[in-house]
Parts: C-alpha cells; structure tokens; sequence
C-alpha cells in the first residue's frame, strides 16, 4: 500500500495556491513536492538539471571570487550547488514566494536549513524580474548599483512558458541588456529550461551576449519513468 501524502503547509499567493507536500516511495524515501494551483511545480525527485544549473554557469572559473545571484530559491539545489563551487564570496538568491524561504529557514525541506545557516548566503523575498526593471541597478535591494560575476535564472519553465506575462521582457533584446548591465565585464548569465534547445532564443541571446550556448541535460525522470531532457543556456557579457 503506498504511503500517504503529508500537506505540510498551503498557502494562498499572488501566482495561485502553493501547496508544499511530503510522501515516500515505496522504498521509504522521503519525496518533497511543491504544486502550484493544479500543476507539479517542483519534487525532490528531479534535481539533475537544477544541479547542472549552477555546475555549466561556474565551470572554469575556480580562480576567481565570485558574487552569484540566483533568481528563484525552490528546494535550495541550485543554491547549494553554488555554493559548493570554489572561489564563491557571497551568494544572493531573489525569491519571490515569501513562503518558499521560510520553509528553507524553518529547515521544513530535504536541505533543512543549509543555506540560511552559510554565512555566505543571503535570502531575499523580491519580484526578481521588478529589481531586474528598476533604474540604477538594483538586484540587491542593500546595496543599488552593485554588480556581479554571475546571475543564475530557474523561475519560468522556459523562454516561451512563462509564470507570468510580465516575465516575458527579460527574452527581449532589451531586457537581456538590462540584465547584462548587472553583470561585470566577463560576467555569467545562465538560465535554466524545462524545454528542449530553442534555435530562435538562442539568436536572441546572441544579439546582446557573444557565442552564447545551449547545454542540453538528459537524466531519468521517475516521475514520468521516462528520459527527460531539460536545457541550461550559458553566455557572457565582453570581458
């Protein structure tokens, strides 16, 4: 008999009912899932390319300090991951849903409290996509103006599926410039992708960012019991 499913916490938000929930295989591993309204947001299960995210974005800059933007907290592996990576000075995660962080700072989720405890990482509640659109350069609402070395991005499920309308300025010429500006020269832009490689975005992010790329991940999705296939896209600002 399958286990039943734990509701650990719902709430009503501006993007629709949030439901964090806990169950356990048949082999007695526990399974954290977040939906959204109707629709399976996020599982415990499923982390290769949330993983990868941040291993594609940070390769090859070992010898560098670094401070990492990540828009979109959800459960922490992206984070963690960078945070693994060396050369890493200060990491701000932007999330919108002020709930998702109080799970992470409640340790309510399978990284319990990690990242809230590393000294290094600091949890912001924020729409990443206003402070992205504010004058002035203002991703970190202490400090206005500042810059960093990398800007890693896994909130919508792609360029073309978005959690809101109002995303979609960010996969425009203009609002990869935008972004670019809080970006030093060198600087990292990654972004993560529930799709498969799209040619056409990949032209757009070639009109602000030189020889940009699409790193497709295949891993087994037990969810589906299936091979999936999720895309990150890496770029860089001129050195």
């Amino acid at each position: 008999m399958p286990y039943p499913i734990e509701e650990l916490d719902y709430r009503r938000t501006p993007l629709g009912e949030l439901i964090l929930r806990r169950r356990r295989s048949l082999d007695g591993t526990e399974i954290y899932e977040v939906k959204l309204n109707d629709r399976l947001l996020m599982s415990s299960l499923v982390n290769a390319s949330e993983i990868a995210l941040a291993r594609l974005a940070l390769a090859g800059t070992e010898d560098r300090e670094l401070d990492v933007v990540v828009g979109g907290l959800g459960l922490g592996y992206t984070a963690r991951e960078v945070l693994a990576a060396p050369g890493v000075r200060t990491m701000l995660v932007i999330e919108y849903l002020d709930a998702v962080i109080a799970w992470h700072r409640h340790g309510r989720l399978p990284l319990g409290t990690a990242l809230d405890d590393d000294p290094r990482c600091r949890l912001v509640a924020g729409d990443f996509f206003a402070l992205l659109n504010t004058p002035g350069r203002h991703l970190d609402p202490r400090d206005p103006g500042r810059r960093f070395h990398a800007i890693l991005l896994d909130i919508d499920h792609s360029p073309r599926s978005l959690l809101h309308p109002r995303h979609g300025f960010l996969y425009t010429p203009d609002g990869l410039l935008r972004l670019a500006d809080h970006l030093f020269p060198g600087g990292i832009f990654a972004l993560w992708s529930a799709d498969r490689p799209d040619n056409d975005f990949l032209q757009v992010l070639s009109s602000v960012f030189p020889a940009p790329r699409a790193h497709p991940v295949d891993f087994y999705n037990p969810l589906l019991d299936r091979d999936d296939l999720n895309t990150i896209y890496v770029a860089r600002t001129e050195a």
